[in-house]
């Protein structure tokens, strides 16, 4: 599992300006539950001077989804809306002493959805799926211009760090081939024609800990599995549901959805989740499917 900084921890038990905000004139929707995260920024701005007099939000998502929402709504008060765009994702990961790698994505779904709720405010039009690019990631619905962007923000080099950012290619990794060829142009526009240098890093947090990179025997494998799933039951239990194994083909692990969790219409969140937890325990990416897309036995 990832180690947290203090802070993350603080805001994720303790979150700021969380809840409706009635008086707001921004609003700004990104992410979908579907795709596990979601997050609501409600902005209150004062017409005449533009500054930001209070800030809320909603969110759907992990402890780091929460936590970055709240620093967000902290950091952008008593701002002007020209100051508060130049927020990025990184300050907000900075803010609250770095996020671990694999939590970054948090930190970009918020600085999208402070662009989402200043272009409402100003009456503008601003949509997350950047429709004049092509779609990269279908599972997330990421698409060439957000990857672009992000990967040039944050010195991104490989498909794993643009996964940790932005969740593209996190699902059922047939996006890496298109992922591996925008992080080429990138490469190719940062270091000129007839150029050739290493890449720069990605940005650090010192604060966050990746997971070992020894390889886990499927015996191990199964074990972490099974700790997910137990983790996660009683929670599915309560909504008279449960999750059992059926089974581990490489990097897909198929479950039996059980009790009202069968056919739910919150199934692909549900997953998703579960998914999340797999990776982080895992230390790999991984995919996680009910057992009816099993392929069939020969």
């Amino acid at each position: 599992m990832w180690e947290y900084s203090d802070k993350v921890r603080e805001h994720f038990f303790n979150p700021r300006n969380s809840g409706p905000l009635e008086e707001a004139n921004g609003i700004g929707d990104v992410g979908s539950i579907q795709c596990g995260d979601a997050l609501r920024l409600m902005l209150k701005v004062e017409p005449e001077t533009e500054i930001i007099l209070d800030a809320h939000f909603q969110t759907f998502g992990c402890g780091s989804a929460i936590a970055s929402s709240s620093a967000l709504t902290e950091m952008v008060k008593g701002m002007t809306l020209d100051q508060a765009l130049e927020v990025s994702n990184q300050n907000i990961a900075d803010y609250l002493d770095g996020l671990p790698p694999e939590k970054m994505h948090c930190s970009v779904m918020g600085r999208e959805a402070l662009q989402a709720a200043i272009a409402n405010y100003r009456g503008e039009e601003w949509s997350d799926d950047h429709e004049e690019g092509a779609l990269i990631c279908k599972c997330f619905a990421i698409d060439a211009v957000m990857i672009e962007d992000v990967v040039k923000a944050n010195n991104l080099n490989t498909v794993e760090e643009v996964t940790f950012y932005t969740k593209a290619g996190g699902g059922c990794a047939a996006c890496h081939e298109g992922i591996e060829e925008i992080l080429a142009k990138v490469m190719a526009d940062r270091t000129g024609p007839g150029e050739v240098s290493p890449p720069p890093a990605c940005p650090a947090t010192p604060e966050a800990k990746k997971p070992s990179t020894t390889k886990l025997t499927l015996v191990q494998k199964i074990k972490k599995i099974e700790e997910v799933l137990e983790s996660v039951r009683p929670m599915l239990q309560r909504d008279h549901g449960d999750v059992d194994l059926a089974d581990v083909q490489g990097k897909k692990i198929y479950v039996h959805l059980k009790g009202a969790c069968s056919g739910c219409m919150m199934e692909a969140a549900t997953l998703g989740g579960i998914q999340q937890k797999m990776i982080e325990a895992l230390g790999e990416l991984v995919q996680v499917l009910p057992a009816s897309h099993m392929p069939a036995e020969v």
